[in-house]
Formats: C-alpha cells, sequence, structure tokens
C-alpha cells in the first residue's frame, strides 16, 4: 500500500473489520434524529472516504435503508453502525469515525443537524454549526 495512510477499524465483537487506504474526505458529527436512532447516541461522527478506498477485510455487514437514498451498514452480531451510503452520492461513503481502531486519527471539523439536536446535548469546544446539513 506504499506511504499512503491505511487506517482500520471495525464492529465492537470484531466480526467485520474494514481498511481504508488514503486521506478522509472530511467529518462530521451529526445530530440528525436518523443518526440519533441508528446509534441510540445524542450524535455520531463520520469521517467520509472515496469508496474504492474502503475494503472489508473480514466479515459482511448488514445493510439497511434507513430512509430514501441512505443505506447504513452494521454489524448483524453486535450491532455496531458502520458505514453510510448516499445512492446520489455512489463514489464516496461516510464511516462512523467511533469504529476506526485509533478515532483520534481524524478530527471533526463541524458539527450539523443542530435542529434535531436532544435539548439536553451540549456542545462544548468551538467547531462550526450548521442548523441543518453543511452541504447547503
Amino acid at each position: 500500500m506504499g506511504d499512503q495512510r491505511v487506517l482500520e477499524g471495525g464492529c465492537l465483537c470484531g466480526a467485520v473489520r474494514y481498511a481504508i487506504q488514503g486521506e478522509p474526505l472530511g467529518s462530521v458529527i451529526c445530530h440528525c434524529r436518523s443518526c440519533q436512532r441508528a446509534s441510540s447516541a445524542p450524535r455520531l461522527a463520520f469521517i467520509g472516504v472515496s469508496a474504492g478506498c474502503f475494503v472489508l477485510t473480514s466479515g459482511t455487514p448488514v445493510e439497511y435503508v434507513s430512509s430514501p437514498g441512505v443505506t447504513r451498514t452494521f454489524c448483524g452480531r453486535c450491532g455496531s453502525p458502520l458505514t453510510y451510503r448516499r445512492t446520489g452520492e455512489p463514489g464516496s461513503l461516510d464511516v462512523t469515525t467511533i469504529s476506526l481502531d485509533d478515532p483520534d486519527a481524524v478530527s471533526p471539523t463541524h458539527h450539523s443537524w443542530l435542529e434535531d439536536a436532544a435539548g439536553w446535548d451540549r456542545l462544548a469546544g468551538d467547531l462550526p454549526t450548521f442548523t441543518r446539513s453543511s452541504r447547503g
């Protein structure tokens, strides 16, 4: 794999493992209601990667269409959320940051969908925030 950065990760139980070769395209902490429900948490952090850079190295995650045009994957044994893919953007894939072996390897750049944030979910730090998506 040469000198390119390789990030590895997987689910809680280790049944599903993956590798990402190359630099992430971006990173976000999402507060939307769909991510909250999918993770049973107030927010979910993702790194965006080129779809071709993501390779499953063991196991096969379960797919779930969580909303029109969105497919999420998770481990069928332990339930760990792993990826988020938009049908309209087949060249990219979002990977849950916390599923990385080293989640500190990629820092988030902003918060999105603050309009859905739980009232008691207080932000710390100085990352930019967006009421909805940072995409506009």
